[in-house]
């Protein structure tokens, strides 16, 4: 284990995993009218272990034109997740200005 791991724990996994699904969610909003598009997530835990974590998502209720985004559910995602990002960024940016101080000797 390195020092970046040992100061930075999951944290720093998680944020690029919490990125590579505001990525997919915001391509699923983008993609609300295209007929046959197959909405997408990703399975957190099965990203943070490093398996094949996007999945196609099952809809509530389903599409004429074969679309399987429902924009009040993906919004709704892109929120929580947004929000899961802006937290973890927070504890990283606190962790990192505890490397710092200690760098610095204070």
């Amino acid at each position: 284990m390195d020092l970046i791991d040992r100061s930075f724990g999951i944290h720093g996994k998680a944020l690029e995993v919490r990125g590579q699904r505001l990525d997919l969610l915001a391509s699923n909003i983008a993609n609300a009218a295209t007929p046959g598009y197959k909405a997408r997530d990703l399975d957190f835990r099965a990203a943070l272990d490093g398996q094949a974590a996007v999945k196609f998502r099952v809809p509530l209720t389903s599409s004429l034109d074969g679309n399987t985004v429902e924009l009040s559910v993906e919004q709704t995602q892109f929120a929580q997740n947004a929000v899961q990002y802006r937290t973890t960024l927070g504890f990283l940016n606190g962790r990192i200005a505890g490397v710092m101080q200690a760098l610095k000797g204070e």
